[in-house]
């Protein structure tokens, strides 16, 4: 494969993420953690690191959903970028900012999603806040 190949960015698998992504934005300021855990890979193998926590395997990530606060998670996001390799493999980044009572913040997050038979799933996640 190379960067030219038809198989990247390939219009219909970014079109796939495009519709999908949004169920996971909704399910995270609205604090749906039965939709959030099911957009992860159900492994031991899983990884989020967050702000604060490093996270590995589902059972970290599902602990970690279910005991966090449901409080100030409304964000916008301001930069989106998606691409695909191939059908089954893509990388979603995004920068965002939220409004604290502290003033404004910034942040990143990247997510690397397979296709599984059972569907789309997140398989790597890393969130982090700027300075």
């Amino acid at each position: 494969m190379t960067i030219n190949d038809p198989a990247i960015n390939n219009p219909e698998v970014i079109a796939e993420l495009e519709t999908l992504y949004p169920q996971y934005e909704r399910a995270l300021v609205t604090n749906d953690v039965e939709t959030l855990i099911a957009l992860f890979w159900h492994s031991p193998q899983v990884s989020r690191f967050g702000v604060t926590e490093n996270l590995h395997g589902i059972a970290e990530i599902e602990s970690f959903r279910k005991s966090r606060p449901a409080t100030n998670l409304a964000r916008t996001i301001t930069r989106q970028d998606i691409v695909s390799f191939g059908r089954d493999f893509a990388s979603i980044t995004l920068e965002f900012e939220r409004t604290t009572p502290n003033g404004p913040i910034r942040g990143r997050q990247s997510q690397t999603w397979v296709r599984f038979p059972e569907g789309w799933r997140i398989v790597a996640a890393h969130v982090s806040l700027l300075p």
